[in-house]
């Protein structure tokens, strides 16, 4: 970050609480918008690069019709990410001033990668997309995985400073200044990065997969059930559901951690107000004077999830000032809808995979392709959900036990008028995006191959 940026930073006004909400409420929607697509970036080149080689290895067109429709897909959605992604890199600096200016240092690092990877990552995407009638079949497929590795690498770094924000390390301060400052450290040898990054990564297949799945599925519902219309259904919704129990195995890897790095985090996820052996859990319920009413309550569980044992004890809300505790209901119910919607993709996969065990198919039974179109937008609201848990869950502070939210945001005027504009922007946006997806779908086949079935756009 430039000198003079610092400074100017460090000279703003110290903000008022109504600034404080809004900055969240802008920043929050710009999460909202951007999350799903990163989950695409992450995921979806994987499935296009897959499809294609399953054409090279059976030599069916069904899968290289696949491929070459949905890079389409991959690339218009890489560039609505651009533009949210580019919103996002001025938004930490124009609302989070206080944050950037004190410890971009040990950040920065993490960022500068991510630019690299974009980088990157654009240009393979362009090359595989332009490419198809321009090289070889195998160079071709080549260049689709600097796309894969790129996507994975660019979120890595994203990830790497947010779990830095949540478990701060590789800096000392001094006078309150940042001092010895070793970014490697701060950003890879973190013990949050990977449970974190897990369970990220498992997510975005979740997100990707039940989501390109749903589409087919309705389409299927309708009467659209040709060899092409089959492959797109099954390819995302297998690895989805292959990524469903797993993501059960790591969201307890990470619960786990939470409950040794940030027990308050953890108090807000079940509303326990006063530290307790053998903590209960509540079903739903609503947080209010200390503890949860309405709520289905489950002896000794809560202990038994967050230190696989029954009478361990869990820390309550009330051991820090109620200044340092979080919003405690947002985050019950962000936390509750993340897991229930989660329990509900992983009893979904395990009746697509046992169907595709025993059948070879998925189940044939409408209510299930129902059941998958239900899951792709049930998906999106778990994730978002799973991210309002993490951060709304630090707060008050920005960096974990450093820096409260309130030091960090800008007192500059005029938030309001950027809403405004940026949800404007946003919803241009998303419809340009629906457009040209719609455009897509509709484009005619190039070919069908007689043993295959007709290809009729899904």
């Amino acid at each position: 970050m430039p000198l003079d940026a610092v400074l100017a930073a460090a000279q703003l006004a110290p903000a008022e609480q109504e600034h404080l909400a809004q900055a969240r409420q802008m920043q929050a929607m710009s999460f909202a918008v951007h999350i799903p697509l990163t989950c695409f970036g992450i995921a979806f080149p994987s499935f296009v690069v897959f499809c294609e080689w399953l054409h090279h290895r059976t030599g069916k067109p069904v899968y290289r019709e696949l491929a070459r429709r949905w890079s389409k897909v991959m690339l218009a959605l890489f560039a609505a990410g651009v533009v949210t992604g580019t919103i996002l890199s001025f938004e930490m600096g124009l609302l989070w001033p206080g944050f950037m200016a004190t410890y971009g240092e040990v950040f920065g690092l993490g960022f500068a990668l991510e630019g690299f990877s974009f980088f990157l990552e654009a240009i393979f995407i362009g090359i595989y997309v332009y490419g198809w009638d321009r090289l070889s079949p195998r160079a071709h497929l080549l260049s689709g995985l600097p796309v894969i590795a790129a996507g994975i690498t660019g979120s890595l770094m994203v990830i790497a400073v947010n779990a830095w924000m949540n478990h701060p390390g590789g800096f000392r301060l001094r006078g309150g200044e940042v001092v010895d400052v070793a970014p490697f450290e701060a950003l890879f040898a973190n013990p949050r990065l990977w449970p974190q990054l897990l369970h990220m990564y498992l997510a975005a297949y979740l997100v990707a997969g039940f989501l390109v799945a749903a589409v087919y599925a309705f389409g299927w519902l309708r009467g659209r059930r040709g060899a092409y219309e089959r492959a797109a259904l099954l390819i995302p919704l297998t690895v989805a559901c292959l990524a469903a129990p797993v993501q059960v195995v790591a969201g307890d890897w990470l619960a786990r951690n939470t409950a040794e790095d940030q027990p308050i985090k953890l108090a807000a996820f079940e509303g326990l107000s006063k530290t307790t052996a053998g903590a209960p859990e509540h079903l739903g319920g609503w947080y209010e004077d200390g503890e949860v009413r309405y709520g289905l309550k489950i002896p000794k569980l809560l202990s038994l999830l967050a230190y696989h044992d029954p009478d361990a004890v869990v820390r309550g809300l009330d051991t820090v000032p109620a200044d340092d505790r979080p919003p405690v209901n947002v985050v019950r119910m962000s936390f509750q809808t993340m897991v229930g919607i989660g329990t509900f993709l992983a009893l979904l996969a395990a009746l697509h995979l046992v169907a595709m065990v025993r059948r070879r198919g998925p189940p044939a039974s409408k209510w299930f392709l129902r059941a998958v179109v239900a899951a792709g937008p049930l998906s999106v609201v778990a994730l978002i959900a799973g991210w309002v848990t993490t951060e709304v869950g630090r707060q008050p502070w920005v960096v974990y036990g450093f820096m409260r939210t309130e030091d960090a945001v800008t007192g500059a005027d005029g938030i309001v008028v950027g809403y405004v504009t940026l949800a404007l922007v946003y919803a241009a946006l998303l419809a340009g995006v629906a457009w040209v997806l719609r455009r897509l779908a509709r484009a005619p086949m190039e070919g069908a191959d007689p043993e295959e079935g007709s290809l009729v756009a899904g």
